[in-house]
């Protein structure tokens, strides 16, 4: 390997140095707990039935809708962690070098490790919103105003003190866990009651304008928009969560526990427990009664909407209190994430004053209440995110499973690939074409495209990195 061919590449390419084997960890001390910590946080359970049509995702049984979570959760495994984690396993390097193989050294500044930054402010627009909704009642004051200090405060704390929060974020996660459980526990005894039709009627005559009811390929896309959607960017973060582990079966296991299992567990809790609801002919009246409160009838398949009504109101404020405590280092996190992408890519630029201005645009998507939207909000991130992901497989089986290096420049193939898979994947936000299971199809596209356009010849060619070999497991 000649100097001249690597000083061909940027120095934040040049100077990273692989995770030493002697700092890695089994599955069970860091990807697991911490992927499963990502999927116990309620912005992702809340919702797992929750479409307009009448039932919901219910509305083919139960036990389509724990298959079709099932099929996303595997999907999440298999097609959108195993690739990044393999990677990062075997060269020990973060995900903004990893990806210069798909997108190119130069190209890499800003995909994937720019657009990882700067999607982390939609996580917190997120974050910022549902939890100040929990809170507003609690503590009597105004949603907005709490969504305002929400975002800031969590900025500021990832910026300068996300120490503190990393000693307490590893038993936070048992707060939702042990509320999901406790929930479960509470409605188990209507399961055997819940009837499909019967839960398709009921919300037909509370909202008459309410979709059909889904069929089980209608169920599954939800289930692969939802859950996948979620994913993706921590999908692709596999790189970084890889480089800890030791092996491949560390990496195997930490996905198979940490994403398939626990986003079916979450998730499938989440189902359960509204089907338990409807099931129990006192809880399902409650949930009616409850539905009627706001300014126009609704029906309610939210978990945490219906805390109320298996808890009371007096407990579920002091549960939804528990829940946005519990939301509060994840927020943390995504500023913490930006900071260190705004720092890599832009690194003459003051990160009080990157991070800053996504805060406020983070603000402002949490104010106006489009955060609120969590399935456009998943749409966007799949599109983005699903693209990366399918290509960098390709790039990886292309190179006999392993990384090919940095190449050099713009990497047309990544480019071209991730365009064609972003169009796909926001086709049905946008509007144009009702795509089902857009971040898969958004994935299937970037790969297939990315394969093409590297056996076309359109890719520049790898630059060697001297310390970047494959550790062999």
């Amino acid at each position: 390997m000649s100097n001249q061919a690597t000083n061909q590449l940027p120095a934040y390419v040049r100077s990273a140095k692989p995770n030493p084997r002697e700092n890695r960890a089994p599955w069970y001390k860091n990807t697991a707990p911490t992927y499963a910590g990502i999927f116990l946080w309620f912005v992702f359970w809340q919702d797992a039935v929750n479409t307009p049509n009448q039932g919901g995702a219910l509305g083919a049984g139960l036990g389509a809708a724990i298959l079709g979570l099932a099929v996303a959760a595997l999907v999440c495994h298999f097609l959108f962690y195993l690739v990044p984690g393999l990677l990062g396993m075997k060269t020990g390097l973060p995900l903004y070098v990893v990806g210069t193989s798909v997108f190119g050294a130069q190209g890499g500044f800003l995909m994937p490790g720019f657009l990882m930054g700067v999607l982390q402010f939609g996580w917190l627009a997120v974050n910022a919103y549902f939890s100040s909704m929990l809170l507003a009642p609690a503590l009597h004051i105004p949603a907005e105003v709490l969504m305002v200090v929400w975002a800031v405060l969590a900025a500021f704390v990832g910026l300068k003190g996300i120490q503190y929060v990393a000693k307490v974020a590893t038993y936070i996660p048992l707060i939702p866990l042990l509320i999901l459980l406790w929930m479960f526990i509470k409605t188990a005894g209507g399961l055997g009651s819940f009837d499909a039709q019967a839960l398709i009627e009921t919300h037909k005559s509370v909202v008459p304008s309410a979709p059909p009811p889904l069929t089980f390929p209608g169920v599954l896309a939800f289930a692969l928009t939802y859950v996948v959607g979620f994913f993706a960017t921590a999908g692709a973060a596999g790189v970084d969560f890889g480089l800890n582990s030791r092996d491949e079966k560390d990496v195997q296991m930490g996905g198979l526990v940490g994403v398939a299992l626990a986003a079916l567990v979450t998730a499938g809790l989440s189902a359960l427990i509204v089907a338990g609801v409807y099931g129990t002919e006192t809880l399902k009246q409650a949930a009616l009664e409850a539905g009627k409160g706001g300014e126009t009838k609704s029906f309610i398949l939210q978990t945490t909407q219906l805390m109320s009504v298996i808890f009371g109101e007096g407990t579920s404020k002091w549960l939804w209190f528990l829940l946005a405590l519990a939301a509060f280092p994840p927020a943390c996190f995504s500023s913490f994430i930006a900071a260190n992408s705004f720092k890599t890519t832009l690194p003459n630029v003051n990160p009080f004053v990157s991070v800053g201005i996504g805060t406020l645009v983070s603000i402002v998507l949490a104010v106006t209440h489009l955060a609120g939207d969590v399935v456009s909000v998943f749409q966007v991130i799949g599109a983005s995110f699903g693209p990366i992901c399918g290509a960098m497989m390709v790039d990886y089986l292309l190179a006999g499973k392993k990384w090919s290096g940095p190449r050099a420049g713009w990497n047309p193939a990544g480019w071209i690939s991730w365009a064609l898979g972003f169009i796909v994947g926001i086709l049905p936000l946008i509007k144009i074409y009702d795509l089902p299971a857009a971040p898969v199809a958004a994935f299937i596209v970037g790969a297939a495209v990315y394969w093409v356009c590297m056996k076309a010849g359109m890719s520049t060619q790898v630059v060697p990195l001297q310390g970047a070999e494959e550790k062999a497991a």
